[in-house]
């Protein structure tokens, strides 16, 4: 995250505030302009062949696609990810939104060039970003159909199942893109889990303090910095680690978005 944070000082005045919004205002108005028969949707889907050919703007204007649904839903999954976006966007900041989504793009648009002539849509960049959100508020809850209140975190596991089935079933441009959205959630992500799973690389040293921490009896595997809330005095929380803070420091719900981050000593080296 040290690097990151270096990118943000050197380009953060070039991040694009409520980008999630514009991207919902962007798509709205497309859709209306299909309706009305003034766009042709196809001419801005992103197909790798035709941008070799010179229509470069499918870069990006497949961004702008909006869902291919009836209205209700489109209209349910904008407030979606105007939601979720704007979530992460007030947890990370502006500047690392912005990266998350346009690197998300990035893997995306490089991916498929490996299969020049299939269309990708932006459906499993959103998918990225309903991710991000369920990962960093696993207990959000959202009314299933309106009525069941059902927590964002078992929807996320049933994503990743689809993903999982998606990837094994579809041809390999859905495979790609598949890849692009969990690559871009494990590069943000993936040092965190490898942190809450207890998977980190340990020293001899660190060996022995666990040994010896056994032989004192059941240890609390996570402990919250700011109020000593554990996982053995609090088994029903879930406990996490901040990306922002030097070091692994963890936190419990309470207080992972509340605390002052821990920065390395001047001097000192940066944490990884």
């Amino acid at each position: 995250m040290s690097v990151l944070s270096k990118l943000e000082r050197t380009l953060g005045r070039l991040a694009i505030p409520n980008l999630s919004l514009f991207l919902v205002v962007g798509q709205a108005l497309v859709y209306l302009a299909v309706m009305l028969g003034r766009i042709n949707p196809m001419g801005l889907e992103f197909v790798p062949r035709l941008v070799m050919a010179g229509q470069w703007w499918r870069i990006f204007s497949f961004l702008l696609m909006p869902p291919s649904a009836s209205l209700i839903f489109i209209g349910f999954a904008w407030w979606m990810f105007y939601l979720m976006g704007s979530g992460l966007e007030g947890f990370w900041g502006t500047f690392r939104f912005n990266l998350f989504i346009f690197l998300g793009t990035a893997l995306s648009v490089g991916l498929a060039f490996l299969q020049p002539d299939a269309a990708v849509t932006n459906a499993f960049l959103a998918g990225s970003v309903f991710l991000a959100f369920a990962h960093l508020n696993p207990d959000f809850e959202l009314l299933l159909f309106f009525i069941l209140p059902v927590k964002i975190k078992w929807l996320a596991w049933f994503t990743w199942a689809v993903y999982g089935y998606e990837f094994i079933t579809a041809g390999w441009s859905g495979r790609l893109q598949v890849v692009a959205s969990v690559g871009n959630f494990l590069i943000f992500f993936g040092g965190d889990i490898l942190r809450s799973s207890g998977l980190r690389r340990r020293t001899p040293a660190q060996v022995a303090s666990r040994v010896a921490a056994a032989a004192r009896g059941p240890q609390p595997r996570h402990r919250c910095r700011i109020c000593g809330k554990t996982d053995l005095s609090n088994p029903e929380l879930d406990f996490r680690y901040c990306s922002k803070c030097s070091g692994a420091e963890c936190y419990c719900p309470d207080h992972i978005r509340n605390h002052e981050h821990v920065v390395a000593a001047e001097g000192a080296p940066e944490q990884p």
